[in-house]
């Protein structure tokens, strides 16, 4: 039976899937600079959500530096990973961000323990992903140590930290997220001054950077945080695992191409692990 939680770490995860997809469609724009319009675009969400009242936003510096450290903390470690390292590896270790959640989260939150069942679940789990991962592109993890593998783990670490460490402060408005975003944008835009070509945005783009924005670096943010408040993290941990696969899913959809039998063998792995940990 899904909770309420895990009803809106699914949304939130159905939003992300839609990623890659949007990112492939806008992959000739930087990074960075897709990052920080995104963000600043799903900040905006914050305003309806809080019924227009700026004062939600406020909140403690610590939990602003929280916000901060996950949204932007975790982009800028990917990217650099993904420019300075293998692509295909460096993602793989990224998505070891789920499992965080269920082994950090005795450690991080006091009164949970830890659980042979979940934390096993968690392991089927990255090793579903994997599965999709490597299964999608074809790649092996031959080629030895890579600096970048230890940015993609420390963005990993980050985004698992970030999600449990908003159980440790005090209390805060899921709409003072849009606070975080925005702060991240513009740290993002930053980034983009400093190390990015400038860039030219067609009419077309711009409504794609929209959508990214309502969607997988915006909305799905304020849904990620109010499963957090609601639910157990190492259940929300054990469903995030479905991202990868969602992912892979919709881009061989909308690019036409046949489902895999490492998916489907990902997706049996995945959802299995889910539901082993759910029990």
């Amino acid at each position: 039976m899904f909770t309420r939680a895990d009803l809106l770490a699914l949304a939130a995860i159905l939003m992300w899937a839609s990623l890659a997809a949007l990112g492939v469609q806008l992959a000739h724009v930087p990074p960075f600079f897709l990052t920080g319009l995104g963000l600043l675009v799903g900040s905006v969400l914050a305003l309806p959500l809080s019924r227009f009242q700026w004062r939600v936003w406020v909140v403690p510096w610590r939990t602003l530096l929280l916000g901060v450290y996950g949204l932007f903390g975790f982009h800028l470690l990917l990217f650099i990973a993904l420019r300075t390292a293998p692509p295909l590896q460096a993602n793989l270790i990224n998505y070891l961000w789920p499992l965080g959640m269920v082994v950090l989260a005795p450690l991080v939150l006091p009164g949970l323990r830890w659980r042979a069942s979940q934390v096993g679940a968690a392991v089927l789990g990255f090793a579903g992903a994997a599965v999709v991962i490597l299964g999608r592109s074809g790649g092996s993890l031959a080629g030895g140590w890579h600096s970048g593998y230890a940015l993609a783990l420390g963005s990993a670490l980050v985004w698992s930290t970030y999600s449990l460490g908003t159980r440790r402060v005090a209390p805060f408005a899921t709409s003072a997220v849009g606070a975080f975003a925005a702060v991240s944008g513009l740290l993002s835009l930053a980034c983009h001054a400093l190390w990015e070509p400038a860039a030219d945005l067609s009419a077309r783009d711009l409504g794609l950077i929209v959508l990214l924005g309502l969607g997988p670096l915006g909305g799905a943010f304020f849904l990620w945080d109010a499963a957090l408040k609601a639910g157990d993290p190492r259940r929300i941990g054990l469903l995030a695992f479905l991202t990868p696969l969602l992912s892979t899913a919709v881009v061989l959809l909308t690019t036409g191409q046949a489902l895999t039998a490492s998916l489907a063998l990902g997706a049996l792995m995945i959802v299995g692990a889910a539901v082993w940990g759910q029990r």
